[in-house]
């Protein structure tokens, strides 16, 4: 499954509203420690198509940014039933990331 781009507009449907579990990537284009999670986050999406992954870049969404307290990024965060389970800071390895979403 493709990488769905999240915005405040979308986010209640595509992440709340979603019958499976989200992992979302708050990234910046910036960001080089986001370049080098992005290729992995990318990969769970086409592995488990079980999972939403979205990301959300926050320069161009920084309500998101806000509500969710970002304050480094990259910052995954997973999400199940419409509810923040976990988030994790930094790049971590496939396994961990996926680890969030248990």
């Amino acid at each position: 499954m493709a990488v769905k781009v999240i915005t405040k507009e979308n986010f209640q449907a595509e992440v709340l509203e979603a019958s499976q579990p989200v992992l979302i990537d708050f990234w910046a284009s910036w960001c080089g420690p986001c370049r080098m999670l992005s290729p992995l986050v990318e990969e769970i999406a086409e592995e488990h198509p079980e999972i939403k992954v979205g990301k959300v870049n926050v320069d161009e969404q920084p309500e998101l940014a806000q509500q969710f307290e970002v304050m480094s990024i990259p910052m995954l965060a997973a999400f199940k039933n419409g509810k923040l389970l976990n988030s994790s800071v930094g790049v971590q390895p496939k396994e961990q990331i996926l680890a969030l979403l248990k």
